[in-house]
C-alpha cells in the first residue's frame, strides 16, 4: 500500500498512518469491519456514557429516533417530491405517506404553511436559499465570523461558492446582537438582495422586524438561519422568525431540536415555494435518506410532546452554568443581560490560555466543549481564539438542573483556575454520569423527575 503524501493530505496524516497499521494488521476483511466496530463503541462507552458533553451543536436523540435510522425504508431511493407522478421510481406510495407525515409534523411544529424535509444539513439550506433568490454578483449582508456569523454565509461557504458579494451586518460587540441604528444607515447604501441572520455563536434575539421592513423597501429578504435556534423556536423559548417578518428560516434538525442531523426550509410565502423545492430538487438533492426523514418526524412528534419544558430547560440550565461559571473566576459573555437566552454559553478563557487549549484540557477531564471567536478576536485567530463555547442540550436532555450546573462549574473552574489535574477531575466526572443515563422528553421516558423540572 502507498501512503499518501502529506503535503497533499488535508486530514491528520499520523491518525491515517495509525488507521493504515490497523487495517494491514488484520488478517481479513472481517477484522478490518471490527475494527470500525470498536471504534464505535469506543466512543459510545466514553462520549455516550462517561463525558459530560457540552458542545452547542450535539444532541442526543431519543431511543425511538435512533431506532428509525437503522429501518429498511432506508435503503429504498426516493427521488423526487412526494406523490406517483413526481417520483422517477415506482413503489414508493408508503415513503410518500412518511414524507408527507414528516412535511405536515414540521408545518405544525414551526406554525408554517410550508416545509421541506429533504437537504441532509442545514449549510445546504443556506445554498438552497442563494440559489433559489440570488444570481452571481448580487449583494447580501451576513454577520462576521468574530461576532458569530456562519461559514455558510460568509465568502469561503455556500454563499461565496454562489459568487455573492457579502456586506457585513453591523454587530454590537457589547449588546451581542445586531447594532440597528448602523445597519439602517448602511443597508440602504448597498441594498441587499439578501440579509442572512446566521450565526453559531448566537445568544440573544435579533431585531428581525425591523430589519425585514427596511429591507422591503427595496424588495430584500431577511433570511434566518435558526440552526443553533430551531428547538427554541419550535418550542416557544426564542423569537419566531417568520412571525417577525424572515422570508424563510433555515434550521438544522440536529442541535436544539435533537433530531437526526438534517436540514430544514420553512416559509410562509407560497410565491418562495417553486423556487426552492425546485432547487431542493433536482440541484441539491436526489435520493435523501427516508429513514432519515421518518427519524425527523418522530422528532417533531417528540417536539409537540415536550418541545416547550424542554427548551424552557435547556435556557435555564445555559443562564444557571454560565452565572455559576462567573462566580468561579471564569468571565462569561452577555452577564449584564443575563448571559445568554439559547442554549449558549460563552466564556472568555484568554487568561488560561485561550479557546484551543482550554478545550484541550477541558476533553482531559471528560468535559467535551469547543473553542470559539470572541468580537475582538481577528479572522487570523480562528485556529487559536479566546473563546470557549459551551450548550446544555445533552445535560438537559439527561434529566440535569441548576444544581448540576454548579458542580459542572465546580469542575471547569478546578482544571482552569485552580489548576487541578484533569485526569482527577475525569474520575469524578465518570463516576457523576453513571447516574444520568436516561434520556428524557422522549416518548419513552417523557419529563424528567419533578425534582429536577422545580429545580
Amino acid at each position: 500500500m502507498v501512503a499518501p503524501s502529506a503535503t497533499q493530505e488535508a486530514h491528520d496524516p499520523a491518525i491515517l498512518a495509525t488507521a493504515r497499521a490497523l487495517l494491514d494488521a488484520c488478517a481479513s476483511p472481517r477484522e478490518m469491519a471490527e475494527q470500525v466496530v470498536a471504534a464505535v463503541q469506543r466512543n459510545e462507552q466514553w462520549r455516550g456514557r462517561a463525558c459530560i458533553n457540552l458542545l452547542a451543536p450535539e444532541a442526543p436523540t431519543s431511543p425511538l429516533v435512533r431506532s428509525l435510522l437503522a429501518t429498511e425504508v432506508g435503503t429504498r431511493a426516493a427521488e423526487g417530491h412526494i406523490g406517483a407522478m413526481n417520483r422517477w421510481f415506482a413503489g414508493t406510495r408508503y415513503i410518500d405517506e412518511i414524507e408527507a407525515l414528516c412535511v405536515e409534523l414540521l408545518k405544525q411544529v414551526f406554525r408554517c404553511r410550508y416545509a421541506d424535509h429533504r437537504l441532509m444539513g442545514s449549510m445546504l439550506g443556506n445554498l438552497a436559499v442563494y440559489h433559489a433568490f440570488a444570481e452571481p454578483g448580487d449583494t447580501i449582508m451576513s454577520v462576521a465570523q468574530p461576532f458569530g456569523g456562519h461559514s455558510s454565509n460568509r465568502p469561503n461557504g455556500p454563499a461565496g461558492v454562489r459568487g455573492l458579494r457579502i456586506v457585513d451586518i453591523p454587530f454590537d460587540p457589547v449588546e451581542l446582537t445586531v447594532d440597528l441604528e448602523r445597519f439602517r444607515r448602511l443597508a440602504p447604501q448597498v441594498r441587499p438582495k439578501l440579509v442572512v441572520l446566521g450565526l453559531s455563536m448566537t445568544l440573544f434575539p435579533y431585531p428581525v422586524r425591523e430589519m425585514a421592513e427596511l429591507a422591503a423597501n427595496w424588495g430584500g429578504k431577511v433570511i434566518f438561519d435558526g440552526a443553533h435556534q430551531a428547538g427554541l423556536i419550535a418550542g416557544g423559548q426564542f423569537q419566531d422568525p417568520l412571525a417577525e417578518g424572515a422570508a424563510v428560516l433555515t434550521g438544522s434538525a440536529g442541535k436544539t431540536f435533537s433530531g437526526p442531523q438534517s436540514g430544514m426550509l420553512l416559509w410562509n410565502d407560497p410565491e418562495l415555494t417553486r423556487p426552492l423545492t425546485d432547487t431542493v430538487f433536482p440541484v441539491l438533492v436526489a435520493t435523501h435518506q427516508v429513514n432519515r426523514v421518518a427519524a425527523l418526524a418522530v422528532a417533531a412528534a417528540e417536539m409537540l410532546a415536550f418541545g416547550e419544558p424542554y427548551m424552557a430547560r435547556i435556557v435555564a440550565n445555559a443562564q444557571a452554568l454560565a452565572a455559576a461559571l462567573d462566580a468561579r473566576g471564569i468571565p462569561v459573555l452577555g452577564k449584564t443581560k443575563g448571559y445568554t437566552r439559547t442554549q449558549q454559553v460563552i466564556a472568555d478563557v484568554r487568561t488560561f490560555g485561550g479557546g484551543l487549549a482550554v478545550a484541550q484540557r477541558l476533553a482531559e477531564a471528560n468535559l467535551i466543549t469547543n473553542k470559539n471567536l470572541l468580537p475582538d478576536d481577528q479572522p487570523a485567530d480562528w485556529d487559536r481564539p479566546s473563546g470557549l463555547r459551551m450548550g446544555t442540550i445533552e445535560v438537559t436532555r439527561l434529566g440535569m438542573g441548576p444544581t448540576e450546573m454548579a458542580q459542572i462549574a465546580d469542575w471547569m473552574a478546578r482544571v482552569l483556575v485552580e489548576g487541578d489535574d484533569p485526569r482527577v477531575v475525569a474520575a469524578e466526572v465518570e463516576a457523576f454520569r453513571e447516574g444520568f443515563q436516561t434520556l428524557y422528553y422522549t416518548f419513552e421516558e417523557g419529563l424528567p423527575p419533578a425534582s429536577n423540572e422545580r429545580a
